[in-house]
């Protein structure tokens, strides 16, 4: 698998997504929901499966410890967090990776519905590609 982007189809999908909710709605202005489910519809005319606020397991050395909600998960294997903030949080970064390494998925990607359109890919190494 060297050299090769995990889940590369499905990111740049939801980069290409992510882009033509941003261009019809411009940076800033819209909540979060707004943004989140135009998002989830765009994603859906791509042909993928979204489902929004995801109620994750939470495992502390193989132990269920907690549930954690995350803002959407595609195909069931790509974990999606939007913000629509002027500015982004410097935990919004740490945050995603931690919900990565608490759960079982593997990338994620953060998406910045800012003033200027931010789109950041994660991935877990310390997992095992599905």
């Amino acid at each position: 698998m060297r050299g090769e982007l995990l889940e590369a189809e499905r990111v740049h999908s939801i980069a290409c997504s992510f882009f033509v909710v941003f261009n019809y709605y411009g940076g800033g202005g819209m909540c979060e929901s707004a943004y989140t489910g135009a998002l989830e519809h765009e994603l859906t005319l791509r042909g993928h499966k979204v489902d929004r606020e995801v109620m994750a397991a939470v495992y502390y050395k193989g132990k269920l410890v907690a549930r954690q909600r995350l803002d959407m998960v595609v195909d069931e294997r790509v974990v999606v967090e939007c913000k629509a903030t002027e500015r982004l949080s410097p935990s919004a970064g740490p945050q995603l990776i931690a919900y990565l390494r608490a759960t079982t998925y593997q990338v994620g990607v953060l998406l910045h519905f800012g003033p200027h359109p931010r789109f950041y890919r994660f991935v877990d190494t310390k997992k095992k590609a599905k």
